[in-house]
Order: structure tokens, then C-alpha cells, then sequence
């Protein structure tokens, strides 16, 4: 997320109540997470194992709770509870703001664009033109959505990322301020859920075409022409790269990369990053070839039991 304009260091600092490295001018231009951040930036880091990660980052400022040597030409903020005031920051830039109608007086809703009835367009949402938004659809704040765009009844887009930080008294959830964005010649079914990003967007670009009930995390981006059928998850930060099919009822584990023109079979569980163009099954989902050889090793063990009892 990008601030309306640049902040100094010290401004930072004194919203969020902290000490800072850095010469109070140092320049501030927005927030990201780990995964998006560009010079400019605050990233947040609460745990050591995670230090030089986001001290070697694209980020400019960071945000962390254990005063360390600071690198050139970068900036701490030091901070007894960085996620806490991260979240602190996102309210500050992106505050929460209640509508008062259906569809927002700031959305703007492109020529021959269909709305039918009791869909909620929140504040700043962009809308293409010759779209068609059946009933019951939430298009939450900031959304944008691009030409020839269909999205059938019930979808929510722009829900919060499911991100949490476990506390003694409970899961405390990192604020998300990010948006969704929709490109062109995109089908989304009935009953999907895309969640905004935390701090930048979760895309679906040209030309993919989503079943029902398919929920997609934050963050994460759906390539070129992909193929979802119904029931499928998957969760943040993933890289669906382009004309990828994935049948029903997959489920995706979080930060991994899908290759182009792979193939995933249905009730695979992706846990690790998969080649393109190959086709995959199975829990844990790996190609077919290697797959059948589990298989047929697997049905092996009982030949080879009874082998051992005649020794």
C-alpha cells in the first residue's frame, strides 16, 4: 500500500508510539508485506528467525521488536509489538468506512454494465464496462474490476485476509488493506470468495474462468486463461501462473507456485510448488508417473510380508 503522499520517519514513529534508527527526514512511502515490498516501504518482522529476511528485503524501513544493526541506507522502527502496530499503521492509512448505500456515490460503473438487484458495490470500487454482476454479489472497498466480467450470484470480493496472530487471550487479525483485482474477460460463479490482499491485491487475470464455491486467499495471483472447477481452495500468497486447470475440490497450501499448463486432478493437495506442463493427483500431489510407481509399490507390501513370514 502506497501512503497519499510521503512521510518522514519521525511522523511514523510518533503515530505508532515508537524509537526509530534513522534520520527523523528519512523518506516513508507506504507498507507492505514481505512478499510485495518495494524501496520505501515498512515491513514488519516479530521473530528472530525472520530478521535478515526482511532486513535484506526491498523494504527501506522496518519495522521490528529487537533493536539490530541497522544497513545502509535503511531505517528501524523499534516497537515492543510490531504487529500490533502494523495493524496500528493500516487503520491509520486505510481506516474502515461504513456505506450508506447499495452501491457507493464514489464506485464508478462502466457503460453497459448490468447490476441486478441487492448487490453491495462498496466506496472506490471501478467496474468496466459490459460486465454483468448478478444478485446478491459484495464488491467490497477498492475493488476493480476490468471489461466483460461476469460474476454470478452470492460471490463476495474483497473479504479480509485470514491471517492471525495467536495471543494468550485469543487470535488477534492483521488488518487488510489491499484490494482485489478482476481483469478482463473473467467468469466468476456463483458463491466464490477472492479475499483483498493484506497491503497490495489478489488478482485474477485475463480470460481465467472460476466455477462456484471456489475461495481464493489474499494475495495470491490467478495467470492468464487458468481453469478453477467448483470447490476448490486456495490459500495466500500463491502464484497460479497462466492456462493452469484445476479440477474440483483441490486444496493449496499457502506461498507456493503453480507452473504454466499444469494440470491438477481432483481432491489433489498441493503442499509444495509444481513444474508446468505436467498433470498432477493425489495427496500430496505429485505427477502422474511418479504417482503410480507410489501406487504400485504401495501394493507391493502385502507380497512382501508374506515373503518375510517364509523366512
Amino acid at each position: 500500500m502506497r501512503f497519499p503522499q510521503p512521510y518522514a520517519l519521525k511522523d511514523i514513529a510518533d503515530i505508532i508510539g515508537c524509537t526509530f534508527v534513522g534520520a527523523e527526514d528519512f523518506q516513508v512511502l507506504g507498507m507492505n508485506e514481505i512478499h510485495v515490498v518495494s524501496k520505501g516501504d515498512i515491513v514488519f518482522v516479530d521473530h528472530p528467525k525472520y530478521y535478515d529476511k526482511a532486513l535484506q528485503s526491498e523494504a527501506t524501513i522496518v519495522l521490528i521488536n529487537k533493536e539490530v544493526e541497522c544497513p545502509e541506507g535503511k531505517a528501524l522502527l523499534i516497537s515492543d509489538d510490531p504487529f500490533r502496530d502494523f495493524n496500528i499503521l493500516s487503520n491509520y492509512f486505510k481506516p474502515f468506512v461504513s456505506s450508506e448505500k447499495n452501491i457507493a456515490s464514489s464506485a464508478k460503473i462502466g457503460k453497459n454494465t448490468v447490476i441486478q438487484p441487492n448487490c453491495f458495490i462498496g466506496h472506490n470500487v471501478v467496474i468496466g464496462d459490459n460486465c454483468t454482476i448478478h444478485s446478491n454479489v459484495s464488491i467490497y472497498d477498492d475493488c476493480v474490476i476490468g471489461d466483460h466480467v461476469t460474476i454470478h450470484a452470492g460471490s463476495v470480493l474483497g473479504a479480509n485476509a485470514f491471517y492471525y496472530k495467536k495471543r494468550p487471550e485469543g487470535h488477534d487479525r492483521l488488518l487488510s488493506c489491499g484490494r482485489v483485482v478482476i481483469e478482463d474477460h473473467v467468469d466468476i460463479g456463483a458463491s466464490c470468495t477472492i479475499d483483498r490482499g493484506v497491503t497490495a491485491d489478489t488478482t485474477v487475470k485475463e480470460g481465467a474462468k472460476i466455477d462456484n464455491q471456489v475461495q481464493i486467499g489474499h494475495d495470491t495471483v490467478i495467470g492468464k486463461k487458468c481453469l478453477i472447477a467448483s470447490q476448490v481452495g486456495i490459500a495466500g500468497c500463491t502464484i497460479i501462473e497462466d492456462e493452469v486447470t484445476i479440477w474440483g475440490q483441490v486444496g493449496i497450501t499457502s506461498g507456493v507456485t503453480i507452473g504454466e499448463k499444469a494440470v491438477i486432478s481432483a481432491k489433489a493437495g498441493v503442499s509444495k510448488s509444481l513444474e508446468g506442463h505436467k498433470s498432477y493427483f493425489g495427496i500430496p500431489a505429485d505427477d502422474f508417473r511418479s504417482k503410480y510407481k507410489e501406487i504400485a509399490s504401495i501394493r507391493k507390501i502385502p507380497e512382501i510380508l508374506e515373503m518375510l513370514k517364509k523366512k
